[in-house]
C-alpha cells in the first residue's frame, strides 16, 4: 500500500511540474521599449463648416483615427483614418461615406504646436480609385483649414 502511495505522489508531482512549466512558457514578457498610447481630439471651424479629428496614436502610428467634415447645407462627409505621423506631417488615407457612396482619398495635416494644418493640392485617381496628392512637395498649407487640440474633457467625437 506505500508503494501505491509513493507511486501516486511521484506521478501528480511530476505531472504537477510539468503543468507549471508549461504555464511560465505561455506568459508573455512586458516589452518595455513600446510607446505610450495617447487619444488626441482636434477640433476646427471655417465659416460654418466643422472639421472634427480623433487620433488614438501609438509613438508616430495611427492605431485608429475618426475625422469628420460637417459642410455647412452640404453632406457630412465622416470616416476613418490610417496613417503616420512623419517628423510633423502626418499622413493618412481617409476612407469615408459621402452621398451613400465609400471612397478612399489621402490627407496630410502639418503639425504645429498643439494644431493640425490641413493641406491642399492637385490630386490624381489611382486604379484601384484612390485619390492622392499628385506631389506632396507642392502641398499648399495656408492655414484656412485648422484644428486645434481640444482636451479630452469636451471631446468633439
Amino acid at each position: 500500500m506505500t508503494k501505491i502511495r509513493v507511486l501516486i505522489l511521484a506521478l501528480v508531482s511530476v505531472l504537477f511540474s510539468c503543468n507549471k512549466q508549461k504555464g511560465t512558457d505561455v506568459t508573455p514578457e512586458k516589452n518595455d521599449s513600446e510607446e505610450p498610447i495617447s487619444e488626441q481630439f482636434y477640433s476646427g471651424n471655417i465659416k460654418k463648416d466643422t472639421i472634427l479629428m480623433n487620433l488614438t496614436m501609438e509613438g508616430n502610428k495611427i492605431l485608429s483615427g475618426k475625422l469628420i467634415y460637417n459642410f455647412y447645407e452640404k453632406d457630412k462627409n465622416e470616416g476613418t483614418l490610417i496613417g503616420e505621423l512623419k517628423g510633423d506631417t502626418l499622413l493618412a488615407d481617409y476612407t469615408f461615406m459621402s452621398e451613400g457612396i465609400s471612397s478612399v482619398r489621402q490627407v496630410v495635416f502639418l503639425k504645429k504646436g498643439d494644431t493640425y494644418i490641413e493641406g491642399y493640392g492637385d490630386i490624381v485617381e489611382e486604379a484601384s480609385g484612390k485619390v492622392i496628392f499628385k506631389d506632396r512637395k507642392q502641398l499648399k498649407f495656408d492655414g484656412k483649414s485648422v484644428l486645434s487640440k481640444v482636451d479630452s474633457q469636451s471631446k468633439p467625437l
